[in-house]
């Protein structure tokens, strides 16, 4: 089987092929610097040629209102060119919850990307995963300042990118769902408990304060970044860091 993938070069993408690969298939790496741009729509019909299935981890470049114009674009180009390549089967990551939190500008133009590949011409899939362990550190940074980190008690279920990698890889190399598959972490914590936790494996000193209106998961409702009924991923936080 030949996989396109866009966005093969990123954090998930490179995993997603890697692991395409180790089970045989053909899998192909896309992305700007390798000359494919889905908003300018270079190269696009070119990477899709003979491609059995595509798979999108692409992402917007900023979490702002200018997510949306990235998604309906990139996902509009993708998904003519994969129709008019005779692709079989389309597979977008996406994330939990990313229906439930409308008060987000990145979460409605995810949102934005499924309903477009699911009223698209393709059998499709979407994989949904909760947050990446490898961003909590960009997490911290955003609400940091000097000696204290302020975090909301929001409950997270992180899983590791290479946990997130094996299920796209996996969804893409079978019958599309025609649906989502939501995959998580093992452990539900708090976040300013996971910043607490992070903190001290990595003998940083900075204090986290729990501060409900700090960041961007301020606004989120307590159950929408987590999903005890998805396929749980193997690989808990202690394990990642360590």
């Amino acid at each position: 089987m030949k996989v396109a993938v866009f966005g093969g070069t990123g954090l998930i993408g490179s995993q997603v092929v890697a692991d395409l690969r180790a089970a045989g298939h053909e899998a192909v790496p896309h992305s700007r610097s390798s000359g494919v741009d889905l908003l300018g729509g270079g190269g696009v019909d070119e990477a899709v040629a003979g491609a059995d299935v595509v798979v999108d981890v692409t992402n917007s470049p900023t979490f702002d209102e200018a997510s949306l114009d990235f998604f309906r674009t990139s996902m509009g180009t993708l998904l003519a060119a994969a129709a008019k390549g005779g692709v079989g089967h389309v597979v977008v990551l996406s994330i939990v919850g990313v229906d439930q939190v409308p008060e987000l500008d990145y979460y409605r133009a995810k949102v934005l990307q499924e309903e477009l590949l699911a009223a698209g011409p393709l059998p499709w899939s979407v994989v949904r995963a909760t947050q990446f362990m490898e961003f909590v550190d960009a997490i911290l940074s955003w609400t940091s300042d000097g000696d204290t980190v302020r975090l909301p008690a929001t409950p997270i279920q992180p899983i590791a990118a290479a946990d997130v990698a094996r299920a796209v890889a996996e969804v893409a190399a079978g019958a599309p769902l025609r649906g989502i598959r939501n995959v998580a972490g093992p452990e539900v914590f708090p976040l300013d408990e996971l910043g607490r936790i992070t903190l001290s494996h990595r003998g940083d000193r900075r204090t986290v304060v729990t501060d409900p209106t700090a960041g961007m998961f301020a606004v989120v409702r307590g159950d929408a970044l987590t999903d005890r009924a998805a396929q749980l991923a193997p690989t808990r936080y202690a394990e990642w860091l360590a």
